[in-house]
C-alpha cells in the first residue's frame, strides 16, 4: 500500500522506519510474558476448582458413625449435612455471580430449605464484621458433640474422624475465600496485554515487505501483500491473552465458568441420600460369582500377558553369538561369594585370638600328631602335671598355627 501512496522519499523513510521496529521488536520478550501470566491464571483456576467443597467424604463419615435408625438418628445425620451444605452455599454465595442471584437475601437461603427461621435469627444474632460462612460448621463440631454424649458416635475415635473430615471440608471453603480476596495483581495484567498489543503494532509496522538491503537478497526475497505469519502470530499470542482474562475468574456467568448452582444442587441430595435413605440399608449378602472360580475367565484369543516384571523371565545366556544361526549356551549359574566391603584391618587385631581359636579347629589333624607325642610317656623325661600337659599342648598348636599359611595371608594383610 506504501508503494502507490507514498513517494520515493517517502518510502525510504518508511522503510527505516520498518527495519528500526522489526530490529527492536524482537526484544520483548513476548513468550516469557505472556506465558508465564497463563501458566499462573491456570493454576489458579485449578486450584479453585479443587478447592471446592464437596460434601462426600464427609458424608461417608456421617452416615458410617453416626448410629440410629429412629427418628432422633435420622434427624441428627440430615442436620449435620444440612450445616455443611449451608456453610458451602454461604461462601459461594459471597464469591459467586450465580450464586448470588439465586439468593439475594438470606430468606431466600432458608425458602430453598438449607436453613431454618430459627436459624436465620441466630446467624444474625450473632454479630461480626467478616464473613460468617464457618458459623453453621460450628454448629456442626457443637452437634456432633452432644451426638457422642448421647451414644450416637460409639467412641472418641469416631468423634475425632467426623472432626478430621470437618476440618478439611472448612479448609477448602476458606481456601475459596481466599482466592476470591487475594486475586493475581491487576498491574500484571495492564503488563501483559499493553505488552501484547505494542508487539504486534511494531510488528504491523516493521514485518513490511520492504527492498532489500543487499542485491542478493532480491533472489530469495518474496514480495506478499498481506503478512500472513504475523497475523498467525497475532491470533495465537492474542488467544493465549484471552485464554488467560477469562480463567482468571471462574465463578462468574460466562459459558467457561463453574456451574456453581448444578454443584450446590447435586451436593445436597447425594449427602441427604447417603445419610438418610442410604443408612443401614444394605442389600442382602449373597455368595458373588467368583465364590469358586478365582478370576475371571475369559476366551483364550483375548488373553494376554501379565507382566510379572523386567527380569521375571531372564535367562542366563551369552549374549555374544558368532553366527545369526548359532544358538546361545547356557552360562552355568555358579555361586557367588559374599564379600566384605568393609576395611578388616581394625579386626585383625582385636580377632587375632579368636582366629586362632578357630583355626585350630579347622586344622585339628595337625594337632593331633601333637597330642599324641605328648601323651606318650618316655623313660627318659619324666612325665608332666596335666595342667602342664595342657599348656604346652596348645603352645605347640599356637606355634604350628602361625606357620600355617591362612595365619600367614592375615598377617600380610595387616598394615
Amino acid at each position: 500500500m506504501q508503494r502507490c501512496v507514498l513517494t520515493d522519499q517517502q518510502q525510504e523513510v518508511f522503510e527505516r522506519l520498518a527495519r528500526h521496529c522489526n530490529k527492536f521488536a524482537k526484544l520483548i520478550p513476548m513468550s516469557f510474558v505472556l506465558g508465564f501470566y497463563v501458566t499462573q491464571a491456570f493454576q489458579r483456576w485449578w486450584g479453585q476448582y479443587t478447592s471446592f467443597p464437596l460434601p462426600d467424604n464427609l458424608m461417608m463419615v456421617v452416615s458410617g458413625n453416626v448410629h440410629g435408625t429412629d427418628e432422633r438418628g435420622r434427624l441428627l445425620r440430615r442436620t449435620l449435612m444440612r450445616y455443611a451444605n449451608l456453610s458451602s452455599v454461604l461462601i459461594l454465595r459471597s464469591i459467586s455471580t450465580r450464586v448470588r442471584k439465586r439468593f439475594q437475601t438470606l430468606e431466600d437461603i432458608v425458602e430453598a430449605g438449607f436453613m431454618t427461621t430459627d436459624e436465620l435469627k441466630k446467624l444474625n444474632h450473632l454479630y461480626s464484621d467478616f464473613n460468617k460462612y464457618w458459623m453453621p460448621l460450628a454448629w456442626f463440631a457443637n452437634l456432633a458433640s452432644q451426638a457422642r454424649k448421647e451414644g450416637r458416635v460409639k467412641d472418641d475415635i469416631a468423634l475425632r474422624l467426623l472432626m478430621d473430615e470437618l476440618n478439611n471440608y472448612r479448609s477448602k471453603c476458606s481456601m475459596l475465600f481466599h482466592y476470591d480476596w487475594i486475586s493475581i495483581p491487576l498491574v500484571y495484567t495492564q503488563v501483559v496485554t499493553v505488552a501484547v498489543y505494542s508487539f504486534f503494532t511494531f510488528c504491523l509496522i516493521g514485518r513490511q515487505f520492504v527492498k532489500p538491503e543487499k542485491p542478493d537478497e532480491d533472489k530469495i526475497h518474496l514480495d506478499l501483500y498481506v503478512p500472513i505469519f504475523t497475523l498467525l502470530e497475532f491470533f495465537f499470542y492474542a488467544g493465549w491473552l484471552k485464554v488467560g482474562e477469562l480463567i482468571i475468574n471462574p465463578f462468574g456467568e460466562d459459558d467457561d465458568d463453574f456451574e456453581t448452582n448444578q454443584l450446590i444442587d447435586r451436593n445436597i441430595q447425594v449427602s441427604m441420600l447417603a445419610v438418610d435413605d442410604m443408612h443401614q440399608n444394605l442389600p442382602l449378602l449373597e455368595k458373588d460369582k467368583y465364590w469358586v472360580d478365582k478370576g475371571p475367565s475369559y476366551p483364550s484369543a483375548t488373553m494376554k500377558p501379565v507382566f510379572m516384571g523386567s527380569t521375571h523371565d531372564m535367562r542366563y545366556y551369552d549374549t555374544i553369538l558368532e553366527d545369526e544361526n548359532e544358538e546361545p549356551l547356557p552360562i552355568p549359574k555358579t555361586q557367588m561369594l559374599a564379600i566384605n566391603v568393609w576395611p578388616t584391618t581394625h579386626k585383625v587385631r582385636r580377632q587375632k585370638n579368636k582366629s586362632l581359636q578357630q583355626l585350630c579347629l579347622c586344622s585339628r589333624s595337625r594337632c593331633e600328631d601333637e597330642r599324641s607325642r605328648l601323651e606318650q610317656p618316655s623313660k627318659a623325661i619324666i612325665p608332666l602335671p596335666p595342667q602342664q600337659q595342657n599348656m604346652t599342648m596348645q603352645l605347640v598348636c599356637h606355634e604350628k598355627l602361625l606357620e600355617s599359611p591362612e595365619t600367614a595371608e592375615q598377617e600380610n594383610e595387616e598394615p
